[in-house]
């Protein structure tokens, strides 16, 4: 018995494939959504790709631009079919491709499902690139002078400026790293020595952190340098001032950001799903209305569109026969090929 059976007559029939068809071009335009939030994202990324430790990153973009690529030509297709729909002789050409090309587009929609679900969940591998990228660009703060890093320090400068974040989880990153270049340094001063020969590595650390950290809206001019050192500063007690530098780290921050457009986009995503299936049934229904008329030579005549010919268990049953049948020809096919390798 088929699945969710609706009788149609000719007028119906043709308010259907207009409707569906108007579907279809809304859902090219949901295809195209798609692909720019794709190259949003992707060039969002390429913003800020220095701070991240590998191009893994891009594969979510990637595959929200071949998605909306691969939407915007399906959809154009099926709204191609259903204008033909209303004249049986052009439609007739379709035919034969209808039943390929709707378990097609059901294939398209569960990969739909799937990429909205990698915008949620790529939250949890991003932050862990961040972090490393995070680290490692904060290493090369200092090389100004170096091919290839000398980018660095202007990035971080306006990343933790645009962002208002200081370090990878919090200011006190600074203090673990050089970040002030050998070239500012003189190492004839007794304080550059002491620092330098007091660390195992030989490198100059201090407690402060570059101006970008500071926050232009606290009242006290920026404290950047001996930021632990009371006596350094009148009236400052760095365990209970409230220190004037950004508090919160960057990867949080840009976690927080790219986060946020993952979340959205993957909402998005979800309905232009939604869309996809809805038009899907549509044209199911057009089909199978075509393919029932009680009058093949007669377009007024009266017709059964339905969901599935059978219930969903017998379908679900048919289904996994075929795939038994397949498995079972390539079993056969392959003991037929060792069978002519071992005679030879």
């Amino acid at each position: 018995m088929a699945l969710l059976v609706v009788k149609f007559d000719l007028k119906k029939r043709v308010k259907l494939a207009q409707t569906v068809w108007f579907m279809y071009w809304f859902a090219v335009l949901a295809g195209i959504l798609v692909l720019s939030l794709g190259l949003f994202f992707k060039i969002e990324l390429r913003k800020r790709s220095e701070l991240m430790d590998n191009n893994e990153s891009h594969f979510l973009p990637n595959v929200l631009i071949a998605m909306g690529l691969i939407a915007c030509g399906i959809n154009a297709f099926g709204g191609k079919v259903c204008y033909d729909s209303l004249d049986p002789t052009k439609f007739a050409k379709w035919k034969p491709m209808l039943k390929t090309f709707l378990v097609f587009c059901m294939g398209f929609n569960a990969l739909l499902i799937a990429t909205a679900l990698l915008c949620f969940v790529m939250r949890i591998p991003f932050q862990f690139t961040l972090a490393e990228g995070l680290k490692n660009g904060m290493k090369f703060y200092k090389d100004t002078d170096t091919p290839g890093r000398c980018y660095m320090k202007r990035t971080l400068d306006l990343m933790q400026m645009e962002f208002r974040c200081c370090g990878n989880d919090n200011y006190r990153d600074w203090f673990e790293i050089q970040w002030v270049s050998n070239r500012y340094l003189d190492f004839s001063a007794k304080e550059v020595k002491d620092r330098i020969g007091s660390n195992v590595d030989g490198q100059y650390l201090m407690d402060g952190v570059p101006f970008s950290c500071c926050n232009p809206s606290s009242p006290r001019p920026c404290i950047q340098y001996q930021m632990t050192n009371n006596s350094a500063h009148y009236s400052y007690d760095h365990y209970t001032e409230e220190l004037n530098v950004w508090r919160r780290g960057c990867r949080e921050a840009l976690l927080s950001y790219y986060g946020g457009i993952m979340n959205t986009i993957g909402a998005l995503v979800l309905l232009v799903t939604m869309l996809e299936v809805a038009v899907t049934v549509g044209l199911q229904y057009v089909d199978t209305s075509l393919s029932t008329l009680a009058n093949p030579e007669d377009m007024e005549s009266e017709s059964e569109g339905f969901l599935l010919e059978k219930t969903v268990k017998e379908t679900f049953t048919d289904i996994m026969a075929k795939m038994k049948a397949m498995g079972k020809g390539a079993k056969v096919e392959e003991g037929g090929e060792e069978g002519v390798a071992t005679v030879s």
